[in-house]
């Protein structure tokens, strides 16, 4: 059973998302500030965490920061926050979708369950080869890991494992914006290409040498994204 910790300070909204949750069969915990947040996540590791940015005692952002400090659980951010540089603040520290309030539960349902495919999807191309360089980094498609030439471990977000996985299955091939933020977010994303700026300046700085001149991870201005072993 997937386990979601659902973070926000609005008894309402926690009520109701627990209520939700659980009639489709999800484990909800709850917790209404930061440090509970924190403190329940490493007492009892969640599959997802869903986190308001306006929590009264840390700021979500920090939250999303400290998790990703130990672990790659997808977050989704759900937050009255609509302006850009919130959502930018939010992707940048690590959060793998934003939804902004007030929100449909319909809608987060369907996000909660584009992140889970990002967990369980098969590799379309199961020729590829499961091991593949990327400047000093060896990327295993087979068992998802990557390891630097000295033998460290870099750790990836659900959503950045898809999209490298996505260019590393297809090499030298252009990927449109489209196709990606398709096969990465979810039919429903069309439009979404600061997304993609996102997440692709957080993979380059974690495996290019030198993430303002990638060599490996390459944008074609206006069109998409391609890997050039």
């Amino acid at each position: 059973m997937t386990r979601i910790l659902v973070v926000d300070d609005e008894p309402q909204i926690l009520r109701a998302l627990r209520i939700n949750l659980r009639a489709r069969g999800y484990d909800v915990q709850v917790a209404d500030t930061g440090t509970a947040a924190l403190k329940a996540a490493a007492a009892h590791p969640p599959d997802l965490v869903v986190l308001d940015l306006g929590l009264p005692d840390l700021d979500g952002v920090d939250v999303i920061r400290g998790l990703r400090g130990w672990t790659a659980v997808p977050i989704i951010v759900l937050s009255g926050r609509a302006g850009s540089e919130d959502k930018v603040a939010a992707l940048d520290a690590g959060a793998d979708d934003y939804v902004t309030k007030p929100f449909g539960v319909d809608e987060l349902l369907a996000r909660i369950r584009a992140v889970t495919r990002r967990l369980t999807a098969t590799p379309a191309d199961a020729a590829a080869p499961s091991a593949l360089r990327v400047g000093r980094h060896t990327v295993n498609l087979a068992d998802r890991t990557v390891t630097r030439d000295d033998g460290t471990e870099v750790k990836l977000t659900p959503t950045q494992w898809a999209m490298l996985e996505k260019l590393l299955r297809h090499p030298g091939k252009l990927i449109s914006q489209r196709q990606l933020l398709h096969d990465v977010w979810g039919p429903e994303y069309q439009q979404e290409t600061n997304y993609l700026r996102q997440y692709m300046a957080q993979l380059r700085r974690k495996l290019e040498d030198d993430p303002a001149r990638p060599r490996h991870l390459i944008t074609e201005p206006g069109m998409g994204y391609r890997y050039r072993p």
